[in-house]
């Protein structure tokens, strides 16, 4: 019998056994805590094929590098996204595991956390030139406590030492965004450019970079004046790769404008006439914006694309998200309703919506309260 069930109290344990070591001994692992019979035989169950498979590691011996290998692998590879992956990856194995990857799982104390981040708010930059920003660290931490919380379920440690650490103190996100006059610039330098309908799309419906580029023909109703947002073209290591949005409430149906539908029903024109002229040479993914042939454009390249034309016509620098930003600003100034503009945005609670634009509610509660005066106090 590998393992034996024990219910102490109103919680349930096991035992597993785990051979003799080099001096005849008994060599055993507990694992306690569970709050049903069914959840202790689950895990019971996981521990004796990992034993049996010759997979199983000993929490005790575990190092915190070999547990953050084990967890990309198992859980953060097999349900997020490949740009998501990259960047935990990123701050894994080029930050974490070189700094405290070497420290057995079980011993890890917040003291080495403390250490860690602090560390890396002084000289954590991968090119030698000085301290990663609050931001930065921020996310790194988000990743280890994820992957602590992880183990902490797994019965692999008994709390999450990240949860016990100071963190460094980050400015507030303060959103970059367009008025209604470089609005019209913007648009007017980018027309006659492939970056036009992405960016027509970014600052008339707040698309991100990867759902602009991965629209295709079947998700927009011409009748209705609807698209459909459900899925973003990704650059990987492999290749470009068509994904489900960034979350849930990112898969949206959005009701567009008089004039960016009239925009892409001359751009699905002119396509049509490129695929006559090209034959089986243009290659039909159906994409709404792609190069003359047919074919995805790659994001990376994109962006590159797009910040050239900004300077070229001397525009403000801005990132493609900013064109976001602009959105939800306009809409919000406009008094459209922050549940309408949070669903358009695809944001997955209206509380992202509120904290991100909070500049903007500011102002309309300024507005609020001065109509307040003039309907009570000024007749």
């Amino acid at each position: 019998m590998r393992g034996t069930l024990i219910k102490r109290g109103t919680m349930w344990s096991f035992v597993v056994e785990l051979g003799r070591d080099n001096k005849g001994k008994r060599k055993q692992k507990w694992y306690s805590g569970f709050k049903t019979k069914k959840e202790a035989e689950k895990k019971l169950a996981e521990v004796i094929h990992q034993i049996e498979t010759n997979t199983f590691i000993n929490p005790d011996k575990l190092t915190l590098e070999e547990y953050l290998k084990q967890w990309l692998s198992d859980y953060v590879e097999p349900n997020l996204t490949p740009s998501t992956i990259a960047g935990y990856k990123v701050n894994i194995e080029k930050h974490i595991i070189p700094s405290i990857g070497n420290i057995p799982l079980q011993k890890l104390q917040p003291a080495h956390v403390q250490k860690f981040y602090n560390e890396k708010i002084r000289n954590g930059r991968l090119d030698g030139k000085g301290g990663l920003s609050a931001k930065s660290v921020m996310y790194i931490h988000r990743n280890l406590r994820e992957a602590l919380s992880y183990a902490v379920k797994q019965q692999l440690i008994m709390r999450n030492v990240a949860d016990m650490v100071e963190l460094p103190k980050q400015k507030k996100f303060q959103a970059t965004f367009l008025n209604e006059e470089e609005v019209q610039e913007l648009l007017e330098a980018f027309k006659g450019t492939y970056c036009y309908v992405p960016v027509l799309l970014g600052v008339g419906l707040g698309l991100r970079r990867g759902e602009a580029l991965g629209l295709q023909w079947k998700d927009i109703d011409f009748d209705n004046k609807t698209i459909q947002i459900r899925r973003s073209l990704i650059p990987t290591k492999d290749g470009l790769l068509f994904h489900d949005p960034k979350t849930e409430g990112s898969k949206r149906i959005i009701v567009a404008p008089e004039t960016i539908i009239n925009e892409l029903k001359a751009v699905k024109e002119k396509q049509d006439k490129d695929k006559e002229v090209m034959g089986e040479a243009y290659n039909d993914m159906d994409l709404v914006t792609c190069y003359g042939d047919g074919s995805p454009i790659n994001p990376t390249a994109f962006g590159h694309s797009f910040i050239r034309t900004l300077a070229k016509n001397k525009l403000k620098h801005i990132r493609f998200h900013d064109l976001r930003h602009t959105n939800a600003t306009l809409m919000l100034k406009q008094n459209i309703p922050a549940k309408v503009a949070s669903e358009r945005l695809g944001h997955s609670t209206i509380g992202i919506t509120l904290d991100l634009y909070s500049h903007v509610l500011k102002e309309m509660q300024e507005e609020a309260a001065s109509k307040i005066e003039e309907i009570i106090f000024k007749k």
